[in-house]
């Protein structure tokens, strides 16, 4: 049985990784919060401890517990046993790693955004894995939606970035409007 990570941001979306045998899952005791550090540049979705919350996500394979090539995309974050806080459907039930931003590492800072076009991946992967409930929970259990939002759809600056349809955009900018996150042009 090959380890496996538990993926709650651009992991859920399947066109940003070539991992297998994904399936749906959850994370108890954890809540997603944006986080700038100054190895990133920018906000990116982290998780903290929260014995309150259990965030949806997606685990998939780690092929020979292979871990180099998946560390090296989530530079800047630790590499965490989820232990039996991941709950899944997969029997027998895997080793399961999910990563953290150190909070030692985090940063104020008046460069803080949050990439539109990263957001939009990650709510793209949360409409197709979860529905449009599984996005509106993605919101309402992530912390931090003061953080402003760098409009970058027209050249995205996320590598990984993918083309949204209208309904996809039209979602993730009514969540952000309900939350009165601050939006700039790039």
């Amino acid at each position: 049985m090959h380890p496996c990570f538990f993926g709650y941001g651009s992991l859920v979306n399947r066109d940003t990784h070539v991992y297998e045998n994904a399936a749906r899952a959850q994370l108890k005791g954890w809540r997603r919060t944006w986080v700038y550090t100054s190895a990133r540049g920018q906000a990116f979705l982290s998780v903290i401890p929260d014995a309150e919350t259990t965030i949806d996500g997606l685990i998939a394979e780690v092929p020979h517990g292979d871990w180099e090539a998946l560390d090296a995309r989530e530079y800047g974050y630790n590499r965490i046993a989820s232990g039996d806080a991941a709950l899944h459907p997969v029997s027998p039930a895997p080793q399961i790693s999910h990563y953290a931003v150190p909070q030692e590492t985090w940063v104020n800072s008046t460069a803080n955004h949050i990439l539109l076009s990263y957001l939009d991946v990650v709510v793209q992967g949360y409409l197709r894995e979860f529905g449009a409930a599984g996005v509106a929970n993605f919101f309402a259990t992530t912390d931090r939606w003061d953080t402003p939002v760098l409009n970058d759809r027209a050249a995205p600056i996320y590598p990984r970035a993918q083309t949204l349809s209208t309904q996809e955009t039209a979602l993730v900018d009514q969540h952000l409007a309900l939350r009165n996150t601050p939006v700039t042009a790039a």
